[in-house]
């Protein structure tokens, strides 16, 4: 067992923070466990033997390599990125542009060249800088040799559309939400995929013990048979009686193969989930055991208010729609905008000298757009989105409470099942132990002892499957209060 142990540690990888470029590849972060130590580089073989695993392993192998959450980190890479390039609006830009051309004409020939930098900026205020120059080259065969240069600047400042911090950092402040709500759903792939891993691992455990239960089912049949040769030879019993007992080990033995088959399923299952090689020969040593967790149902209503990665979601998208409305409202302003710049020229000939020009304006511009509707329509559509929100924020929070209600009230079910399923299972077993005894002093029938045994035998299962079920309750209950991360100390390393 230690040295399964010692595999899995190797298993474990190093968190990489996310990044756009390393080494021209894409290396997204990755959710860990808080606290554990670093591990190996090289990946280990799981195909030597069969390998001891916990439910905290199992955990720790759906964090490293299960696909959904590893294709949730990849999109990461590009989501922030996108919050990036928003967040950049107002950083200056630069474009350079440049060109040479051959021409011909009636008069001359003559080969010109331009370049051309050109620099913008959009404050937070709307304001439009522009910032240029501009040199140009050219050799023509009779006209010698030109060269022309100047700088350019211009301002534009809006007065209604597209003016004021509101709206100008409108892009800027989506983007910020958007990142909120892909935070959110990272946390909410990642939660989910755990509870898969959870639920899994225990459907493995409960094969497991289906198992266990077959195999004991199918001995205590085959030594009532042993029983019954027994009294048999003594005279005690008909010879035609053990046929009853004979039918029911062959009743066992199918079923015993069918708890083999649903082992192997069980554990193909939690081996995609973990994306290991499905050869593996996992066996799952988690205890099966059970403590009663009281929950109250305000305190946790209050906790998935403040956690739930969906409802939160919902929260964000109806900022949104306000931020877009806003949006939408402005653009149906006139377009009013103070306008400023000032230009100079130098102009350098080899016939005619140098020339120096130069000018600059100031002023107001104005565009007012009639008959179109387009503008109302994107208004009346963001009005509708927001309505929307409103309605589903409040369908969400319903839909929360009633889920939370859910939960609680589910695993006080669960326990109060697996409570009474474990005392039917004491008594059904004791049960068969007296009528055992009565057998043997002649004083009970085989079909006596053959029907108690499928009543034990159903107990132990419905004890199993309340157990079971109780346990998937708890996992259940904290992807609906949105603590799964921290119930297993998980950090995203976003």
């Amino acid at each position: 067992m230690r040295r399964a142990h010692i595999l899995i540690a190797l298993m474990w990888v190093v968190p990489v923070a996310a990044q756009g470029r390393t080494d021209g590849q894409l290396r997204p972060s990755q959710a860990t466990r808080q606290g554990q130590p670093s591990p190996a580089p090289d990946s280990v073989s799981l195909n030597a033997k069969a390998i001891d695993l916990t439910l905290g392993d199992a955990i720790y192998l759906g964090l490293r390599d299960n696909r959904s959450i590893r294709s949730a980190y990849l999109d990461r890479i590009a989501q922030k990125f996108d919050l990036r390039v928003a967040e950049d609006r107002f950083t200056p830009k630069l474009m350079l542009s440049g060109s040479y051309l051959s021409n011909r004409n009636q008069d001359d020939r003559y080969r010109q060249g331009a370049v051309t930098p050109t620099t913008t900026l959009l404050t937070q205020h709307g304001t439009r800088v522009s910032l240029g120059w501009t040199y140009r080259h050219t050799q023509a065969d009779e006209a010698g040799l030109s060269r022309n240069d100047g700088a350019n600047i211009s301002v534009i400042q809006p007065l209604l559309r597209r003016a004021g911090k509101d709206i100008s950092t409108a892009p800027v402040r989506l983007a910020r939400l958007a990142e909120q709500a892909n935070r959110l759903n990272l946390k909410s792939t990642v939660s989910q995929t755990i509870t898969q891993v959870i639920a899994s691992y225990r459907v493995l455990l409960q094969a497991q013990e289906q198992l266990k239960i077959s195999q004991e089912s199918l001995g205590r049949a085959r030594q009532l048979v042993e029983v019954n040769r027994a009294m048999i030879a003594a005279g005690r019993m008909a010879e035609f009686e053990i046929v009853q007992t004979q039918a029911e080990v062959a009743s066992r033995e199918l079923a015993h193969e069918d708890a083999r088959n649903q082992l192997d399923a069980a554990r193909l299952a939690l081996l995609q989930l973990l994306a290991l090689n499905l050869n593996t020969p996992i066996v799952a040593t988690e205890a099966l055991q059970a403590r009663r967790v009281d929950v109250n149902a305000a305190q946790a209503l209050l906790q998935a208010a403040a956690s739930q990665p969906n409802f939160l979601t919902q929260f964000i998208a109806s900022e949104q729609a306000a931020i877009n409305l806003a949006a939408a409202k402005n653009d149906r302003l006139w377009d009013v905008s103070l306008v400023g710049g000032a230009r100079q020229v130098r102009d350098r000939n080899t016939l005619t000298g140098t020339a120096r020009t130069w000018e600059n304006y100031v002023g107001i511009q104005v565009e007012i757009p009639i008959g179109d509707l387009s503008t109302r329509q994107a208004e009346v559509r963001a009005q509708v989105n927001l309505s929307n929100q409103e309605i589903q924020l409040s369908n969400a929070r319903q839909q929360l409470e009633r889920d939370v209600m859910n939960a609680v009230r589910d695993i006080g079910a669960r326990w109060r099942q697996y409570e009474i399923a474990q005392r039917a299972r004491d008594l059904s077993r004791r049960k068969l132990d007296i009528e055992r005894e009565k057998l043997t002093v002649g004083r009970s029938s085989n079909f006596q002892v053959l029907s108690f045994e499928g009543d034990l035998r159903n107990a132990e299962n419905a004890r199993l499957n309340a157990l079971i079920s109780y346990l998937t309750a708890q996992a259940e209950l904290d992807h609906t209060l949105g603590t799964t991360l921290q119930r297993w100390d998980i950090a995203l390393n976003d």
